[in-house]
């Protein structure tokens, strides 16, 4: 028995799922297949790109993630916190000297004065002065131990971020607890790295401290990556400063803490142990971009809070970039991009992360190896999408003139059946028919006869004058016409079809080649859904004719080799047809140019350019010998010249045939519609 667990609704969840579809993916990158692509990197340029309307690419992501950034940037300065120091301790002091301006006693009022003046400018050196200074006025004595106060929990604050939300930076209990838990975390790590297992140890550490320690880490290095990830923020910061900066800054902190020196040993030997675990954090680099002045001015643990949000930003970037060895999209994390972007972004992130998954699923695509390849099932997919592009462009979406419409006995049932609509021939499946009125009666009060009536055999009235049913009375079932089931039939004549696809190098020099493969694939997947009792070839030709598969397609096809051996491909056509005895033949050829080479007596190609007399008399030759079979031969000529439309519009009326001359983009319309007609004639 299956459980089905609920969570709370955070107002972030999809509850309709994703809505893309495995076709609609598989169109998207229909293209980049058909030009030999790997189905990797075809999947991995539409993650890229998006779906136009539908999903956000991660290009378009990683784009707005770089505004953000920009905008997280412009909003607060690395010289924040000295500034702000600073700016405090000038107002201390200017409130000291007013007062002392006011004094009875002009003196001590001279001598404090006088004190004032020696004193540093610097942050850090003013700081230290004015501990030592005997305060004349209360309202700046006070407005300074509130700084200490404040500076203090600041500098705990930026140097173990949420640790240091749970202790009073100003009670020195609090800051001895802390440096006890630093020194056993330092003491796990030590044992850890001797392989010892401390896991217990770390549970113990945990329930001892629960009140100090963020979240419910599971190990000691979910602990650690936490911490570190502060530490590496405030070393940025450090190092995006000046040399001179960061002496002030230091100094300040230190002093800040006070005798809190153990605190501050044990806090510089995790950063140490942190930085060799965890040194893809940009320990002792700057932030880049980061300025020293921004909109704002934060203190000490704002401004690593904001240098640890530009941290997150830059992992997040890399993530969607997928540019490093390894990457995935599962690296990317949907909640770190919510923060960043928004509800709407973190969708678009779920939805590109289901992309290969529903290919996958489909069967459409397949992981071999470590390497994912299309499988038949995808091959059939892509030839039904062309034929559908053909169709909506030949028929308008019609199916056109091929499916048969009489009743006579030239008609076969095709063993699917769909709802009888009007207009329709009358002719019955009996039994879904039937079914579907047992179905629809089957709640009815009186069972499988419904609503309508049912009758039974009786016997004679009883004395009291009710009927009494025979218990083996048949009901009967009263038929609606929204039961009725049509059985299919088709008109089916098996036919053999060869199609020669010109493969040299000028196809795809002219644009023509992915056109003739999409057609390819059309016709594929048209014969093998309307008249699976046809036989379909696909024969591709250059210098040497060879028979294809359609998943042959999907690669670049065309050949960087000189020669269009048309008599070769005429050669294996014939043989082809040979092997159908009894049914219709055509042969449908696509190409660009006249025929180059021909076979030899050896079985080897002869190339020559201009196109030697022996070349034109052998394609010729075997196009006749094609045309003895009874086939019909259509010639689709794409982008020529005048001179090779002369030779092959001799040769293929010398045999009996037709040449085309389509628009490149209508040859799969021209081609389909011809070869429709042609079968349901």
């Amino acid at each position: 028995m299956s459980a089905i667990r609920y969570g709370r609704w955070s107002g972030t969840q999809d509850p309709w799922g994703n809505d893309l579809s495995p076709d609609e993916v598989l169109a998207e990158i229909a293209d980049d297949l058909l030009d030999g692509v790997d189905p990797d990197d075809a999947i991995e340029d539409l993650l890229r790109r998006g779906i136009d309307g539908r999903v956000e690419g991660l290009d378009a992501l990683a784009e707005r993630l770089r505004q953000a950034r920009q905008d997280e940037l412009d909003r607060m300065g690395l010289e924040g916190p000295l500034q702000r120091v600073a700016e405090q301790l000038d107002e201390i002091v200017e409130l000291e000297r007013t007062a002392l301006q006011f004094s009875d006693d002009e003196l001590d009022a001279a001598d404090r004065t006088a004190q004032l003046d020696r004193m540093p400018t610097d942050p850090a050196g003013r700081f230290a002065a004015l501990r030592d200074y005997a305060f004349h006025d209360a309202g700046a004595q006070q407005a300074f131990d509130q700084l200490v106060d404040e500076l203090r929990g600041d500098v705990a604050q930026a140097t173990f971020g949420q640790l240091a939300d749970a202790i009073d930076a100003t009670n020195p209990e609090d800051l001895a607890r802390m440096r006890d838990m630093i020194a056993e975390i330092n003491g796990l790590v030590a044992r850890a790295e001797q392989g010892e297992d401390v896991q217990a140890d770390f549970e113990d550490l945990k329930s001892r401290y629960a009140d100090m320690i963020p979240g419910d880490p599971e190990t000691l290095d979910d602990l650690l990556e936490e911490m570190a990830r502060r530490m590496a923020a405030m070393d940025r910061l450090m190092a995006g400063l000046s040399p001179e900066q960061r002496q002030q800054l230091a100094e300040l902190a230190a002093q800040a803490l006070g005798d809190a020196q153990d605190l501050q040993f044990q806090a510089a030997q995790l950063s140490q142990t942190l930085q060799g675990m965890f040194p893809q954090m940009g320990w002792g680099q700057g932030m880049p971009g980061a300025p020293m002045a921004g909109q704002q001015q934060g203190s000490l643990s704002q401004t690593v809070d904001w240098m640890q949000r530009l941290g997150e930003l830059d992992d997040l970037g890399q993530a969607l970039g997928q540019r490093y060895p390894g990457a995935r999209l599962e690296d990317v994390s949907d909640e770190a991009l919510r923060s960043a972007l928004g509800d709407e972004a973190a969708r678009d992130l779920a939805k590109l992360k289901e992309i290969e998954r529903l290919l996958e699923q489909s069967g459409a695509v397949q992981r071999r190896a470590g390497k994912l390849e299309l499988t038949p099932k995808g091959v059939r997919r892509l030839g039904e999408q062309s034929l559908t592009t053909i169709f909506e462009r030949a028929f308008q979406g019609s199916f056109g003139g091929h499916r048969a419409t009489s009743v006579g006995g030239d008609s076969e049932l095709t063993g699917s059946t769909r709802e009888m609509r009007f207009g329709d021939p009358f002719r019955l499946d009996i039994p879904k028919t039937v079914r579907n009125a047992v179905v629809r009666n089957a709640g009815s009060p009186e069972g499988a006869g419904g609503a309508a009536r049912s009758w039974a055999r009786s016997g004679p009235p009883s004395p009291d004058g009710e009927v009494r049913r025979d218990p083996g009375a048949r009901r009967a079932v009263r038929l609606d016409p929204g039961d009725f089931e049509l059985a299919e039939a088709e008109r089916r004549v098996k036919a053999v079809t060869v199609l020669l696809l010109d493969m040299s190098y000028s196809m795809p020099l002219r644009g023509n080649w992915d056109h003739a493969k999409r057609l390819a694939l059309a016709l594929q997947s048209l014969v093998a859904s309307k008249f699976p009792s046809d036989a379909f070839h696909i024969v591709g030709f250059s210098d040497y004719a060879r028979r294809l598969q359609p998943k042959d397609l999907l690669v670049s096809g065309w050949e960087r080799v000189w020669g269009t051996n048309m008599e070769h491909a005429f050669r294996i056509a014939r043989r082809l047809l040979s092997a159908e005895p009894g049914a219709e033949r055509q042969v449908i050829m696509v190409t660009d140019g006249e025929p180059t080479a021909h076979l030899m007596e050896d079985g080897q190609s002869f190339f020559n350019w201009p196109p030697h007399p022996i070349t034109f008399a052998r394609t010729t030759a075997e196009a006749m010998r094609l045309s003895r079979t009874g086939c019909d031969l259509n010639v689709f000529m794409l982008d020529h010249d005048p001179g090779s439309a002369r030779f092959v519009e001799g040769m293929v009326r010398r045999a009996g045939g037709r040449v085309f001359y389509p628009d490149l983009s209508d040859l799969g319309s021209v081609v389909v519609r011809d070869f429709l007609r042609r079968r349901a004639s």
